[in-house]
C-alpha cells in the first residue's frame, strides 16, 4: 500500500479558506470560517497509509486549542519559525529509507522557485527524487506556477470543491447579528479522483 507524508502550511490554508467563506456566503462568515481537521485530513490521505504528516503555523499561545485539534486529527503539529516544514520536506526526502513516497502538500504558497528556495522548489526536488506529488490548496490563493507544476507532474485537488466539508462556521460572537453555524458535511473521497 502506497504510504503518504503529509505536510500542512496552516496559516495558508486557513487563512485562504477564510476569503473563501466570504466569497461564498458573505463578509460576515470570514471571522466564524474555521478549518474542519478531520475531513481535511481525511482528503488529505485519502485513505492511504500515513507515514508522516505534519502540520507548521503561527506560534501564540492563545491558538494553542487550534494546535490540540489538529493534533487529535493524528498531526505532528511544530510550531517553529518559517522554513521548519521545508525543512521536514527534505529531510524525508534524504532520511526515508523505503521507495520513495507521495508528497500531499497543503498550502499554496510556491513563491521562491526561481531562487530555489520555497515550497514548489521542494517538491521539484522530491519528485527529482521519485516522489509522487499531491497539492491540496484553494484555487485563489495557490501560486499559479505551482499549481500549474503539480498538474503536469502529479496532481493538485482544489479544496474549494470540498468546501463544505473542510470547513464550518462557527456561530456568531456575543453581540454580532444573529446567524445560524453551519457544520462541516461528511467528507466524499469518490470526488478526490
Amino acid at each position: 500500500m502506497e504510504r503518504v507524508f503529509i505536510y500542512w502550511d496552516n496559516s495558508n490554508i486557513f487563512i485562504s479558506a477564510q476569503q473563501v467563506a466570504a466569497d461564498s456566503e458573505g463578509e460576515e462568515a470570514r471571522s466564524r470560517a474555521r478549518v474542519h481537521f478531520p475531513n481535511l485530513m481525511e482528503l488529505a490521505h485519502g485513505g492511504r497509509e500515513i507515514q508522516r504528516a505534519i502540520a507548521v503555523g503561527s506560534v501564540p499561545p492563545e491558538l494553542r486549542h487550534v494546535w490540540n485539534r489538529i493534533e487529535n486529527a493524528g498531526v505532528t503539529v511544530q510550531l517553529q519559525e518559517r522554513g521548519a516544514l521545508q525543512t521536514a520536506m527534505l529531510r524525508d526526502t534524504l532520511d526515508y529509507t523505503g521507495a520513495p513516497g507521495k508528497a500531499v502538500l497543503l498550502t499554496g504558497d510556491g513563491a521562491g522557485f526561481d531562487d530555489g528556495v520555497g515550497f514548489h522548489a521542494d517538491l521539484d526536488r522530491m519528485h527529482n527524487r521519485g516522489w509522487r506529488i499531491e497539492l491540496l490548496s484553494w484555487r485563489h490563493s495557490c501560486n499559479r506556477r505551482m499549481r500549474e507544476w503539480a498538474e503536469e507532474n502529479g496532481k493538485f485537488i482544489a479544496l474549494d470543491d470540498f468546501y463544505d466539508s473542510v470547513t464550518f462556521l462557527e456561530p456568531p460572537a456575543p453581540g454580532r447579528p444573529i446567524a445560524e453555524p453551519r457544520y462541516a458535511v461528511p467528507l466524499d473521497l469518490s470526488r478526490r479522483l
